[in-house]
C-alpha cells in the first residue's frame, strides 16, 4: 500500500494520465499536493494546465500557478498538530519518567519513557515484572543530554483540565520511519535510531524498518565513544544519528555509521528516491528560492517538493536578505502527511546534523527588558524585538497586549521601544520568547526558582486530597499544603472550610525548584507572623525568638520544624512545664509554638531551642551573664573542677561547681568506672562533701551533666577526647559509657556529647541473643569507631573485645583490678570519716584474709552459718556450707574463721573455716610467676582463691577490659574450680589479699566476624536529589577532610569536593583542600553520583542515582566547561578509564593512608580512581622506608609515575621513584629475602620480581665477609644489570646506584676476559679446591685456575694441605699468569713473588708435607709390589716391565682427566635427567606408572676375552658343567619371560604388553617414560600418537590419561607452541573441561603461574556455571597467597552460578580460606552463610571441623555453645550434643565434659516440659 500511495499520491487522476506523461509531470502533480489550504480553488487550474504548462514552467521556475497563499507561513500551534506528524524538536530537560521537548515556533511536548524504542521498553517491562533493578537499564537524563537534537512523531493530542493541548511525541523508529521499508533504503540516507543491543563485534540498531537489520561495527563507533559518549559504551534505548554505508540482501542487511564527520555533511539527494510519506525531519537538502514575502519564504528541493520557511528560520542572525532563484541549504523542520506541508530552516546550527544546540542562561528568564526595540512586526503573528543584549525575542500576538480590543498594532513600528519580560527560550528557534502583558511583567515569580521560603502568596485551591490540598500558584507553578498546615489546629473535615477554586493566602514552607517541588503553610499565625524566619542554621543566632511547629513530643522534650526543613530540640527543662508533665500529654503534632535559640551548631545542623522567653539567659546581667557564660567555657573546654554536694537524690547528686557555684548534675553511675563502687559512693556520701576531678560532660541548654569517671576524665585531662565531629575517623578508639540499651544496640555517649551507636553484630564477639545481657546503662565502654555518617552526623560503633582491647590482656587486666583496689581505698577513708556511724567503722577496720573469733549465731536450711562476734558487732557474718570445712556447727558454739570477702554496701562478711586456709603457710612468692589456686569466692568486680600448696589468699579479677562483661556459664568461675594464675603483687599490703590474673592460656575470645556493612544497612540515610551530571550548584564548606571538602548543597543533601577537583594545577607537596574552609560559599560542578553504603560511582542512568551522595569539582577549567569529568561506576568504566593510564605516565595523586600491614600508600588519583604505591617505590632512599609514615601526610599531594593496573582494573599501581619496569639500568630499592652464604644475596624488588646480586656485585671493595653486614628485611638500593630467561641479576655497588658519588672502585667489574690483562693484580673469591689446584672466581661468569705448583713457593702441596689453610670463599689476591681466550682459561698465581704478599701456606708446613709425600708414595709403591706377588694365576703368568709401566701409563692419564676435567665436561652435551620415579604430575589421579629399573649388566669387551680363552683351557668335565649351567640359565630366562608380574626392561618388551592389552594407558604411559629415560623424546610423542589410535574410542578415561601424559610430556620437552596444538586437538576429543583442568594443574606443577593464572581467567569465562572451576583457581590463588584476588572471586561466583549452589560454593570457598588464606576471613563466610542460612546443619557441622582444626579451644567450645541453643530438630540436636560431647572426652576436663551432658539434659527436659504443656 505504501508504494500505491507513492506512486498515486492523488487517487486514481494517474490512471487517465499515463500515456503521454512524463516523470517531471508526475513530480509536478506531487508537488501540488503542498497547496492544501487552496486546493479546492486550484483544482480546475491544475487539471487544465498539468499537461502542457507544468513542465515549462519548472525549467524557468516561473510557479505562478503555485503561488503560496499567507496562510501557510502561520506559525505552528498545538491546534496545527495532527497524529502522525513529524517534527524535528531539541530535549530540553530530562527527567526520569519523560522528557521535555523544545519544538519549532515555541512549542513543547513531551516524550513518556515508554516512547524511546521497542529494545528499552522490553527491559523496562522486565524490571517492572520483576521489581529488580537491571544493569542494563539506563536513566533517560544519561540516554538524552539538554540540546540533543532528535526526530519525532505526535502520538497524541490530549486536552488537560485546563483546557490546554499537551503534546504527546515519540522517538521510537518504528513511528519516526514507519513510512519506510526494506526496498526504500538506499546508501547515504540519514535516519535516526536506538541501540537494540550490544553486541561483540558492534551494536544492533532499531531503525524501525521491520525486515531490516542495521548493524553498527565497534571499530565505526569509536570516534562517537571518545567523541560524544566520554569513551563509555552505546547503552540499549540510546538515541543515533544513522548514516547508512551499505545495503545487502535487497534492504535486509543494513551498515551504517554514525560518524560525526560523516553526519554533518549529509545531504538527502534524488539518488535516494525520496517521496512525501517518508521524507524525514532533519534531512539537509539543497533548495531553491521560489517565493520571498515577509511572512516567510518558499523552496523548491529534490525536484519535485516545496516547503516553507517562517519568519524565525530565515537565519536572521545573517542579517541577509533572498531572492527567488538562490540556492540554499535548508534542514526538513517538520512533515504533515495530513496536510501535505513541509516546513523547512536556515539556521545553521540544523545544517550539520549531529549539532547540539546551544541554551540560554537560566538567570535572564524572568527577567524585566526595560528597552525593547521593535525589529519586525507581522501582523496576525507577533513582533520580533532586539534585546538589550543584542539577542532576539519574539512575542506572539496574544502577549503584545493585555487584551484583543487593548491591541494597537501602530505600536508596532520597527524602531518603538517596549518593556518586556522574558518568559521562556526556545532553543529551535533560538529565541526568547517575549510577553508584554501587565499581570505577567507585575507577576512576583515565573520559575520555581523566583520563590524562597517564608514568602507570603496568594493561591487558588485546586483540589482537595487525602494527603493535602494542591494550590495554583500561577499558571504554570502548583503547590502542596499537607494536611498538618491546613489550618492552627487539626481539621478532620477540611472540605467544610475550603472549597476548590477559592483564594487562600499561604506561606512557603520548603521550596526545591529542582524538583519544582513547593510546600506550603495555611496556619494563620506562621502566615501573619511579623517574626523573623528561620531558613538555615547559619541564621539560628543565640537569642533569636521566632514562630515554629511541633512535629514530634516525647519524654526527652520536643522537637520543632521550621522553614526549609530546619530542626531544632526543646529539651525537657526547658518546656516550662510542671515537674512530671509529660511533654506529649501537653503538646501536639502541629501546634504552632513561640520559641528562643539557645544554642546552634550550624556544621553538626543541631539547635538548641526554649520555650522560656521570659527567662532569656542573654537579657540578664549581673549573676546570671556570668553563670551562663562560665557554663559555655567549662562545656567548651571540658575543664576539670571540684564540686560540692547540694543534694542526694535515687538516681544522683546535684552538685554545685566550684568556686563559681554553678549548679550541675552528676549522676550515680558517672561516680565510677566500677558499677559496683558507683552505688558505694552514692551511699556513704553525704551532702557537703567535696569531690575532685570531675569533668563535664555535656550542655543541654543551661543544665550542666558531669562525671566523675576516672576514665572520662583522664581522657578530657590528656585531650584524647574528640570535641568535633569532624574529628572523627574510622579506626579511633574512644573511652564513653553506655547511654542506653535497644534490642537493636547500643548507644554510647562520648565526652561533648557526641553519640554513636554499636549495633547488635557490633556488641560482643560473642553471639547476642539479649542486648541487656551484655551492657548496663552508665556502663564505662572502650568504642572503636567503624563508620560516619557525616550527612546524618551518625557514629557506628563496635564494642567487640578483639577490636577495642589490647594485646597484652594480661597487663590490661592487672591495670583494673589495681584501680578497683586502689578506688576501694578512696571509699574506705571517706566511711573512716562518718563518726557517726560505727558500722562503717568496723568495715574499715576488717580486711580479707583476717583471722576473726567468732560465735555461732544461726545455722540456716541450706547448710551455711551466720556468725557474731565482738569484733563484727552490727555486721553480717556468713559463711558458705562448703565453707564449713565439713564442721558440724552448732549454735552458741566458737570457731576462728578467715574472711574472704567484704561487701560494704550491705556491711556483710564473707568467711571460712576450712582448715588449709586457717593454717595457711606463706611462702616467698616470686613475681609474674604461674601459681595454681582454687576459687573460693566469686564477687562481681573480682574473684578471691587460695594458692595451693600455701592456702594465701589472692584477688584475681572477672573480667580483663570494661567491655568484657557477659560470659557464658560454662566461661564463668565457679567456687572449687581450679584456676591458672600469674601473681603480680606478692605483698598483701592494705589491701588484705595478693593480686593475680588468670594465666593468658586460659583467657580466649571468640571471634565472630561480620561484615561492615550488615551494621551500616539500618543507619544509613537515604538521601535523594533531582542532580544530573553536568549541573552548577552552590554550596557551603561544612567541613574539611585531607583528601575531600563536605559541601552542604541544601538542608538535606550533601556534596563532596575531591582533592583533585579543587585547583587545575596541583603542586607537589601541597594540600588543596586546605585552600578551602569551613563556612566559605562555593560554587560547584556535579561529576558524578556516589553510593552511601558502598561508595561505588554510579551512572545517570541508575535507578540509584537519585539517592547518591554527589561529587563535585571547583576546578576553574571545570566551571568554564573547558574540562569535562563524568565519574561513572567502576565496574562499567574501569577498563576504558584505566587504559588512559599507561606505564611511564605520571599523575597527580594525593595520599589517603600508609598500611602497615599491607606495606604500601594508598593514594587517590581522582574520586573514583585509587592507587597504591608499593613500598619499594617510594623512594629511592632507604631511609624514607624506615618510617614512610613520617614523610607522607593525609591528603599531601605527590606526582607519581603509573606502572599498571591490578587484574580487576580498579585501583592503578604508582611510583614515586620514576621506576615503572625493571629493564637493564634501572635503579630501584629493594628488600633483602634471603642470604645464601658463599653465593649472594636473593633481593625482592618491586612488581613481584625477585633478583640475584653475587657477591662480586655487593660493593666496589671486596671484603672477607661479604655478606655480614647484610641481613633479611633491610633495604638496599639496586641497578638492574640484566632481565634474560626471567631472572633478574641486579649489582649493589655503589658506582652503579651511585654514579655520580664517584667512590674509588677498588675492584672493577670483570664482565669477560676482556677485561682482565696478564700480570695484572686481581681479586676473586675460591670457588672449590680441587686435586689440580684451587678454582678461583674472579667474577660471575669468570672462573680461573690457579695450579698446585703456583699455591707456595716451597713444594707442590697436596689437597688435603691446600684445604687446611685455603677454604671456599676465601678473598685472595692473585696475579694473572697467562689468558687463554680460545679455550677461554684463564691461569693465575698466588706466590708472594707475584703477588708481593705472604705465602698462603707456611714454608714450615710446605716442607713436612712434601717429606711426609715422599715417604707416603714409596709405601704405597712397596705395597703395590707386594699385592702383585702375592696374586698369582695357577698357570704361569708373566709380570714384566711393560705390565707395570701400563699400570703408570693408566694413572696417569686419570690424573690427567682430573687436570682437564672441568673443560671436558663443558664441551660434553647435557643429557636428560629423569629419575627411577617418573610420574606425569598430579593430574593423573588415578594412575601411579614407576619406572622400570634398568637390568645391571656388565658386558666388557676384556672380560668376554678372558672368557674365551678361560673355555679353551677347560677340561671336559668343566665344559659339561658349564653347558648344564647355561641351560639352566636359559630356562631360568625362559620362566622369567613367561611370568607375568615381569616388569619390561626393552622396547620390544613393553610392544608386546601393549599388543596383549592396548586399552590400558598405564602400559602405554610406561612405554612413553621407558623413552625418556634414554632422552628419546620423538620416540616418546611417537609412543602417545599410537596409544591414541590403538585405545577404544569407548575407552574415554584411559585416552584422557595419554592426553595428559602427552601436555606434560610437551610442557616438559616442547615448546608453547606444541602444547597449544596439543591441548586443541585434546579438547577436541575429550571434555573440554576437564582437559583445561588438567593443563592448569600441569602449569601450576611446573611453576608457570602467569599461564596457569591466564588459562583460569579464560576457564571462568567459558565455564562460569561450573562451581569446580571456582573452587580450583581460588585453590590456585590461596596457595600462591593471592588473598585479596581470591576473596573477589566469591561474589563473581555468586553472580555466576545458579543460585542452588551458592551454598555449596560459599562453603568450599570458606574451607580454602581455613587451609591456605586467611582463617578470619573464612569465619566470616561462615557467619555470613549461617546468619542467611541458621538452619543448614551440614554448614554448622563443617564450620566446626574447621574451628576444631585450626581454631582454639575457646572458639570451638563457643561455636557448640551457639548451635546447642539453636531452635532445630532433635534428631539434629542430638547429633550436635554427641559431636560436643566427644569433643570435650577427647580435648577437655572432666568438668567440662559434665557442663555438657548437663546442657544436653537441660535440652531433654525442655521438650519434654513442652510436650506435656
Amino acid at each position: 500500500m505504501s508504494s500505491l500511495e507513492e506512486n498515486f499520491p492523488r487517487g486514481g487522476t494517474q490512471k487517465k494520465r499515463q500515456e503521454g506523461n512524463t516523470p517531471r509531470s508526475q513530480t509536478i502533480d506531487q508537488d501540488n499536493l503542498f497547496q492544501a489550504q487552496n486546493e479546492e480553488v486550484t483544482r480546475k487550474r491544475k487539471k487544465k494546465h498539468q499537461d502542457q504548462a507544468e513542465p515549462k514552467k519548472l525549467k524557468s521556475d516561473e510557479r505562478a500557478a503555485l503561488k503560496i497563499n499567507a496562510k501557510d507561513f502561520e506559525l505552528l500551534t498545538a491546534e496545527s498538530l495532527t497524529d502522525g506528524m513529524l517534527l524535528l524538536g531539541c530535549v530540553k530537560e530530562a527527567h526520569q519518567l519523560e522528557l521535555v521537548i523544545s519544538l519549532p515556533n515555541g512549542l513543547t511536548g513531551f516524550v513518556q519513557v515508554t516512547q524511546i524504542c521497542d529494545a528499552y521498553n522490553k527491559i523496562l517491562n522486565t524490571q517492572v515484572a520483576t521489581d529488580e533493578h537491571l544493569e542494563d537499564l539506563s536513566s533517560l537524563s544519561d540516554l538524552f543530554f539538554p540540546g540533543m537534537v532528535v526526530r519525532c512523531a505526535v502520538v497524541n493530542l490530549e486536552k488537560t483540565k485546563a483546557g490546554r493541548r499537551s503534546i504527546q511525541l515519540s522517538v521510537n523508529p518504528k513511528d519516526v520511519n514507519k513510512a519506510l521499508n526494506s526496498s526504500t533504503l538506499r546508501p547515504g540516507m540519514l535516519l535516526s535510531g536506538c541501540i537494540a543491543s550490544v553486541e561483540d563485534h558492534g551494536y544492533l540498531i532499531d531503525i524501525g524498518v521491520p525486515a531490516a537489520k542495521a548493524f553498527l561495527p565497534r571499530q565505526k563507533a569509536q570516534g562517537y565513544l571518545q567523541s560524544n559518549n566520554k569513551g563509555a559504551e552505546l547503552k540499549i534505548g540510546q538515541y543515533l544519528n544513522c548514516l547508512i554505508e551499505d545495503v545487502k540482501n535487497n534492504g535486509r542487511i543494513i551498515r551504517i555509521s554514525i560518524s560525526q564527520a560523516e553526519i554533518a555533511a549529509a545531504i538527502a539527494t534524488e539518488e535516494q528516491n525520496w517521496s512525501l510519506s517518508n521524507l524525514l525531519p532533519g534531512l539537509v537538502v539543497k533548495a531553491q528560492v521560489r517565493e520571498v514575502t515577509p511572512s516567510g519564504m518558499s523552496l523548491g528541493f529534490l525536484s519535485s517538493f516545496t516547503g516553507i520557511v517562517d519568519f524565525m528560520h530565515k537565519n536572521h542572525l545573517k542579517g541577509r536578505t533572498y531572492s527567488p532563484g538562490e540556492m540554499v541549504k535548508a534542514c526538513i523542520l517538520s512533515n504533515n502527511p495530513t496536510t501535505k506541508a513541509i516546513r523547512l530552516s536556515l539556521r545553521p546550527a540544523f545544517l550539520q546534523p549531529g549539532t547540539q544546540l546551544s541554551q540560554l542562561c537560566s538567570d535572564r528568564i524572568g527577567m524585566i527588558v526595560e528597552n525593547s526595540k521593535v525589529k519586525t512586526f507581522l501582523s496576525k503573528t507577533g513582533a520580533i524585538f532586539v534585546l538589550d543584549d543584542g539577542s532576539l525575542g519574539f512575542a506572539h500576538q496574544k502577549h503584545l497586549s493585555d487584551s484583543r480590543l487593548s491591541f494597537k498594532p501602530e505600536k508596532f513600528k520597527p524602531g518603538n521601544e517596549h518593556k518586556c519580560r522574558i518568559i521562556e527560550y526556545s532553543l529551535m528557534d533560538d529565541m526568547a520568547l517575549l510577553s508584554l502583558k501587565q499581570n505577567i511583567m507585575d507577576a512576583p515569580f515565573l520559575k520555581y526558582q523566583d520563590i524562597h521560603p517564608g514568602q507570603v502568596l496568594e493561591g487558588t485551591i485546586l483540589t482537595l486530597k487525602p494527603f493535602g490540598m494542591h494550590v495554583k500558584l500561577t499558571e504554570y507553578i502548583k503547590g502542596l499544603v499537607p494536611c498538618l498546615h491546613l489550618a492552627d489546629v487539626p481539621l478532620k473535615q477540611p472540605e467544610k472550610k475550603y472549597s476548590e477554586g477559592a483564594s487562600v493566602k499561604c506561606r512557603v514552607l520548603v521550596s526545591i525548584p529542582e524538583a519544582r517541588k513547593i510546600v506550603l503553610t495555611l496556619k494563620k499565625t506562621l502566615v501573619n507572623s511579623k517574626l523573623p524566619i528561620l531558613a538555615s542554621y547559619e541564621d539560628a543566632k543565640p537569642g533569636l525568638i521566632t514562630h515554629g511547629f511541633v512535629v514530634c513530643a516525647r519524654e526527652f522534650g520536643c522537637i520543632v520544624k521550621f522553614y526549609n526543613d530546619i530542626k531544632g530540640l526543646v529539651p525537657k527543662n526547658e518546656l516550662g512545664l510542671p515537674p512530671l508533665t509529660p511533654p506529649q500529654e501537653v503538646f501536639y503534632e502541629g501546634q504552632v509554638v513561640k520559641v528562643m535559640v539557645l544554642k546552634c551548631e550550624p556544621e553538626q545542623g543541631k539547635v538548641l531551642l526554649s520555650f522560656n522567653l521570659t527567662d532569656n539567659p542573654l537579657d540578664k546581667t549581673g549573676r546570671g551573664e556570668k553563670t551562663s557564660k562560665k557554663q559555655e567555657k567549662i562545656y567548651e573546654n571540658a575543664q576539670v573542677a571540684d564540686v560540692k554536694i547540694l543534694k542526694k537524690k535515687d538516681d544522683g547528686l546535684d552538685i554545685t561547681i566550684l568556686p563559681n557555684n554553678i549548679s550541675a548534675y552528676l549522676p550515680m553511675m558517672h561516680l565510677s568506672d566500677y558499677v559496683s563502687h558507683s552505688k558505694l559512693w552514692s551511699h556513704w556520701l553525704k551532702e557537703d562533701d567535696l569531690l575532685h576531678s570531675v569533668v563535664c560532660l555535656h550542655s543541654k541548654g543551661r543544665h550542666l551533666t558531669l562525671s566523675r569517671k576516672p576514665t572520662l576524665v583522664l581522657a578530657a585531662q590528656e585531650e584524647h577526647a574528640v570535641k568535633n565531629f569532624s574529628d572523627l575517623e574510622p579506626g579511633l578508639l574512644l573511652t564513653g559509657f553506655v547511654k542506653n540499651i535497644m534490642p537493636y544496640g547500643v548507644f554510647v555517649e562520648f565526652p561533648y556529647g557526641l553519640t554513636g551507636m554499636a549495633p547488635k553484630s557490633a556488641m560482643s564477639d560473642k553471639f547476642v541473643t539479649d542486648t541487656k545481657d551484655h551492657f548496663v546503662i552508665g556502663q564505662t565502654v572502650i568504642a572503636k569507631v567503624t563508620n560516619i555518617d557525616e550527612e546524618k552526623q551518625r557514629i557506628l560503633l563496635s564494642l567487640k573485645l578483639s577490636d577495642c582491647s589490647s594485646e597484652d590482656s594480661v597487663s590490661q587486666s592487672f591495670s583494673l583490678l589495681l584501680q578497683y583496689f586502689k578506688e576501694l581505698q578512696e571509699i574506705k577513708s571517706i566511711m573512716k570519716k562518718r563518726d557517726d556511724s560505727s558500722v562503717a567503722q568496723r568495715l574499715c577496720e576488717i580486711k580479707p584474709a583476717q583471722k576473726l573469733e567468732l560465735v555461732v549465731h544461726k545455722v540456716e536450711t541450706d547448710g551455711s552459718a551466720v556468725f557474731r562476734g565482738t569484733c563484727a558487732d552490727g555486721l553480717t557474718v556468713v559463711a558458705a556450707h562448703s565453707h564449713l570445712g565439713g564442721k558440724n556447727v552448732a549454735v552458741g558454739e566458737k570457731a576462728e574463721a578467715v574472711v574472704l570477702y567484704i561487701d560494704y554496701l550491705k556491711a556483710k562478711i564473707y568467711v571460712s573455716l576450712r582448715e588449709e586456709l586457717l593454717s595457711s603457710k606463706p611462702k616467698k612468692l616470686t613475681l609474674d610467676s604461674q601459681y595454681e589456686a582454687i576459687v573460693q569466692h566469686v564477687a562481681t568486680e573480682y574473684s578471691v582463691a587460695s594458692l595451693i600448696g600455701t592456702g594465701q589468699l589472692i584477688a584475681i579479677p572477672v573480667t580483663s577490659h570494661f567491655n568484657d562483661t557477659f560470659r557464658f556459664d560454662s566461661e564463668k568461675l565457679k567456687m572449687g574450680q581450679s584456676v591458672m594464675v600469674v601473681l603480680k603483687m606478692v605483698e598483701r599490703g592494705d589491701y588484705g589479699l595478693l593480686l593475680a590474673v588468670q594465666a593468658p592460656g586460659k583467657r580466649m575470645t571468640a571471634i565472630r566476624s561480620r561484615r561492615d556493612s550488615e551494621a551500616l544497612e539500618e543507619t544509613l540515610p537515604t538521601v535523594k536529589h533531582s542532580l544530573c551530571v553536568g549541573d552548577v550548584v552552590k554550596g557551603t564548606v561544612k567541613s574539611v577532610k585531607p583528601t575531600h571538602v563536605l559541601v552542604a548543597i541544601d538542608d538535606h543533601l550533601m556534596g563532596s569536593i575531591h582533592a583533585s577537583q579543587i585547583v587545575d594545577d596541583v603542586f607537589e607537596g601541597t594540600f588543596p583542600t586546605s585552600l578551602l574552609k569551613v563556612g566559605q560559599k562555593v560554587t560547584a560542578r556535579v561529576i558524578g553520583g556516589r553510593e552511601i553504603r558502598t561508595h561505588r560511582y554510579l551512572p545517570i542512568t541508575h535507578p540509584h542515582f537519585t539517592q547518591t551522595w554527589p561529587e563535585l569539582s571547583v576546578r576553574p577549567s571545570e566551571l568554564k566547561g573547558e574540562n569535562k569529568t563524568v565519574l561513572g561506576p567502576e565496574d562499567d568504566k574501569s577498563e576504558e578509564t584505566l587504559k588512559l593510564f599507561k606505564p611511564g605516565q605520571t599523575v597527580t595523586c594525593f595520599v589517603k593512608k600508609y598500611n602497615t600491614e599491607k606495606k604500601w600508600l594508598e593514594v587517590e588519583v581522582t574520586p573514583d580512581i585509587r592507587g597504591r604505591i608499593h613500598e619499594l617505590l617510594l623512594s629511592l632512599k632507604p631511609k624514607i622506608l624506615k618510617k614512610p609514615g613520617n614523610f607522607f601526610k593525609t591528603g599531601q599531594a605527590l606526582i607519581a609515575t603509573v606502572t599498571g593496573c591490578d587484574t580487576t582494573g580498579t585501583k592503578v599501581y604508582l611510583s614515586l621513584s620514576g621506576v615503572y619496569s625493571l629493564e637493564k639500568g634501572t635503579i630501584t630499592l629493594g628488600c633483602i629475602k634471603s642470604v645464601i652464604p658463599h653465593v649472594g644475596l636473593q633481593v625482592t624488588l618491586p612488581f613481584g620480581r625477585t633478583g640475584k646480586v653475587s657477591l662480586f656485585h655487593l660493593s666496589d671493595s671486596y671484603t672477607e665477609q661479604p655478606l655480614e653486614d647484610f641481613s633479611v628485611g633491610k633495604i638496599v638500593r639496586c641497578y638492574v644489570l640484566s632481565d634474560e630467561d626471567k631472572t633478574i641479576k641486579l649489582s649493589l655497588r655503589q658506582s652503579r646506584v651511585s654514579p655520580k658519588s664517584h667512590n674509588k672502585v677498588e675492584d672493577p667489574e670483570i664482565a669477560s676476559l676482556d677485561n682482565i690483562k696478564k700480570d695484572q693484580l686481581i681479586r676473586g673469591y675460591v670457588k672449590s679446591i680441587t686435586a689440580t689446584g684451587i678454582l678461583f672466581r674472579l667474577s660471575d661468569s669468570v672462573v680461573g685456575c690457579i695450579p698446585l705448583q703456583r699455591i707456595t713457593p716451597v713444594c707442590v702441596p697436596d689437597h688435603s694441605l691446600c684445604a687446611k689453610y685455603i677454604h671456599p670463599g676465601q678473598l685472595l689476591t692473585a696475579k694473572v699468569f697467562s689468558i687463554n681466550k680460545a679455550e677461554n682459561l684463564v691461569e693465575l698465581s698466588l706466590l708472594p713473588e707475584d703477588t708481593g704478599n705472604p705465602s698462603i701456606i707456611p714454608e714450615l708446613c710446605s716442607s713436612e708435607t712434601n717429606t711426609n709425600l715422599m715417604k707416603t708414595r714409596k709405601r704405597k709403591r712397596r705395597n703395590s709390589e707386594n699385592e702383585q706377588q702375592q696374586v698369582k694365576p695357577k698357570k704361569r703368568v708373566h709380570c714384566t716391565e711393560d705390565d707395570d709401566s701400563g699400570v703408570e701409563i693408566y694413572c696417569r692419564e686419570e690424573e690427567e682427566e682430573e687436570k682437564y676435567g672441568r673443560k671436558s665436561k663443558r664441551k660434553e652435551i647435557s643429557r636428560l635427567k629423569i629419575s627411577t620415579s617418573f610420574t606425569w604430575e598430579e593430574g593423573l589421579n588415578v594412575l601411579n606408572t614407576a619406572m622400570l629399573k634398568p637390568k645391571e649388566q656388565s658386558s666388557d669387551s676384556e672380560e668376554e676375552d678372558d672368557t674365551e680363552t678361560t673355555t679353551k683351557k677347560q677340561t671336559k668335565k668343566q665344559r659339561e658343567l658349564e653347558k648344564q649351567k647355561a641351560e639352566k640359565e636359559l630356562s631360568k630366562l625362559e620362566a622369567a619371560l613367561m611370568d607375568p608380574n615381569r616388569k619390561p626392561q626393552t622396547a620390544d618388551d613393553f610392544d608386546r604388553l601393549v599388543l596383549s592389552n592396548p586399552d590400558s594407558s598405564i602400559l602405554w604411559l610406561q612405554y612413553m617414560a621407558f623413552h625418556l629415560q634414554t632422552t628419546e623424546i620423538e620416540k616418546a610423542r611417537a609412543v602417545a600418537e599410537r596409544a591414541l589410535k590403538t585405545i577404544s574410542f569407548r575407552e574415554e578415561q584411559e585416552k584422557l590419561n595419554v592426553w595428559v601424559a602427552l601436555l606434560n610430556l610437551e610442557n616438559m620437552y616442547g615448546t608453547e607452541e606444541a602444547l597449544m596444538k596439543v591441548f586443541e586437538r585434546a579438547i577436541q576429543y575429550n571434555e573440554p573441561l576437564k582437559v583445561f583442568q588438567q593443563l592448569a594443574d600441569i602449569y601450576t606443577g611446573s611453576e608457570k603461574y602467569k599461564e596457569a593464572d591466564d588459562l583460569y581467567n579464560t576457564m571462568l569465562k567459558r565455564f562460569r556455571q561450573e562451581k569446580s572451576v571456582w573452587v580450583k583457581y581460588s585453590t590456585f590463588l590461596l596457595k600462591r597467597g593471592l588473598l585479596e584476588a581470591a576473596h573477589r572471586l566469591l561474589p563473581r561466583a555468586l553472580k555466576c552460578l545458579p543460585e542452588k549452589e551458592h551454598v555449596d560454593v560459599i562453603s568450599k570457598l570458606a574451607q580454602l580460606e581455613f587451609q591456605f588464606g586467611d582463617s578470619e576471613h573464612g569465619k566470616a563466610i561462615f557467619e555470613n552463610t549461617l546468619s542467611t542460612y541458621p538452619k543448614r546443619t551440614d554448614i554448622w557441622s563443617v564450620y566446626i571441623d574447621m574451628i576444631i582444626k585450626h581454631g582454639s579451644q575457646k572458639e570451638v567450645r563457643d561455636i557448640f555453645e551457639r548451635v546447642i541453643h539453636l531452635s532445630l530438630a532433635a534428631k539434629k540436636m542430638k547429633f550436635f550434643f554427641k559431636r560436643y560431647l566427644e569433643y570435650e572426652k577427647k580435648y577437655g576436663t572432666a568438668e567440662t565434659v559434665q557442663v555438657v551432658k548437663a546442657a544436653a539434659l537441660e535440652y531433654v527436659e525442655s521438650k519434654g516440659g513442652l510436650a506435656e504443656h
